[in-house]
Formats: C-alpha cells, sequence, structure tokens
C-alpha cells in the first residue's frame, strides 16, 4: 500500500530539503519514490535531479498533450520527479499550478504505478484552495509540518494545522528544523502537545546544509 505524505511548513523552513533527504533514505532503502514540488519556485527537485525539471504547468503552456517522460524525471536512486510549478510572480494563482498538475498526472496514471512513497512539498504560507489540493483531494493521506522554534514559523504551522483539522486530515507529527532559538526543542515540543500531536524528528542547525544547497 503506498504511503502517500504532504509536509507542510512556512516559505524557507526546509520543507523542500526535508523532502528530498527523507526521499533518498527511503530510495537507498529500496522503496519506489515519487516527489512531487508544489510550489511556484519549483526547485523542491533539484538536488534530487541535479538541476531544474521542467514544470507540469509550463509545459502543457507548450504541449496539450504531454506524456508521462514530459512531466516526470528520473533522479538520485531511481526517485520519480515531478515540479507542478505555477504562474509567473504577480500573474495568476499559485494553487491553480497544484490543481492543474495533479489532474493532468492522474490522467496519466501516474499514482497507479508501482510506488512505495509519494511525498508532497507544499507551500504553508498561503491560505489558498490550491494548495490543499494533495489533502482536500485524498492525494495524500497524512500530514507532516516542518517549523522552527521562531514565532511565525509556528504561527504558519498553526494556521496549516487549523486547514488539516477543518478537511479531516491525519496529522502525524512534527518535525523541528532548528534555528537556534533559545529553548527551541523545549518551544516546538510544547506547541506540538497543545496541537494534539507529538515531534518526530529533531534536525540541528549545521552549516553543512547551506554549504550543499550553496553547491
Amino acid at each position: 500500500m503506498t504511503k502517500k505524505i504532504a509536509i507542510y511548513g512556512k516559505g524557507g523552513i526546509g520543507k523542500s530539503t526535508t523532502v528530498a533527504n527523507l526521499s533518498a533514505v527511503w530510495a537507498s532503502e529500496g522503496l519506489n519514490c515519487l516527489v512531487i514540488g508544489c510550489d511556484p519556485k519549483a526547485d523542491t527537485t533539484r538536488t534530487l535531479y541535479g538541476s531544474r525539471i521542467p514544470t507540469v504547468v509550463h509545459t502543457l503552456k507548450d504541449n496539450r498533450k504531454p506524456e508521462k517522460e514530459d512531466l516526470v524525471f528520473t533522479g538520485f536512486k531511481g526517485i520519480q520527479c515531478v515540479e507542478s510549478g505555477g504562474p509567473e510572480p504577480g500573474v495568476g494563482c499559485a494553487g491553480r499550478g497544484v490543481i492543474v498538475a495533479m489532474k493532468r498526472l492522474e490522467q496519466l496514471d501516474i499514482f497507479n504505478d508501482d510506488l512505495d512513497v509519494v511525498v508532497y512539498d507544499v507551500l504553508g504560507d498561503v491560505v489558498c484552495g490550491g494548495f490543499s489540493v494533495p489533502l482536500r483531494e485524498k492525494y495524500a493521506d497524512e500530514v507532516v509540518i516542518v517549523t522552527s522554534g521562531e514565532y511565525m514559523s509556528l504561527y504558519a504551522a498553526n494556521n496549516i494545522v487549523r486547514g488539516v483539522k477543518k478537511l479531516k486530515g491525519n496529522l502525524s507529527g512534527i518535525v523541528c528544523n532548528c534555528r537556534n532559538v533559545d529553548n527551541e526543542e523545549q518551544i516546538v515540543n510544547d506547541f506540538a502537545e497543545k496541537i494534539g500531536t507529538h515531534v518526530i524528528g529533531t534536525i540541528h542547525r549545521s552549516n553543512l546544509i547551506q554549504d550543499a544547497e550553496l553547491n
């Protein structure tokens, strides 16, 4: 049975890094993984594939009937990579890009492949119906939220929790991506307890991640 996880969080909090590294671990263990970036920046899969890949939205503009190979690219350890994409800044609704991408992927039966894990990297700053598509349309079975102990990150996480509850989704837990805030782990653990969940993993601050992204 395919495990389908949507990873949400404030922009810049480390969702894409978390998604890429989790997928790399699962793939290294022999699991068949599909990673779908649901951010208009379209940079979720760049480390897995080695460069940016064409987005579903832009491909559909040039080709009304794209095939699987036009949208799905094979990256590290066989991980299948997709970027939904979106409009240019200031033009149109980014959430629509997610809706268009999901519908097209469904038409191509990509979700019916022999997949062990499907992971969605979803922007959590914007309270927009488009970004709730993975959960609302049942493409994802559970939600994991990435946050630090910073106030605005927790504020965004709290808004995401409200949306998950409204959609009757399954919140699996919190990933604490540390930013060297005083008492950070305790703050995030207290937050998780208040919203009725728990911290499933803590990533301690390391310059290695920033160096890797620059490289």
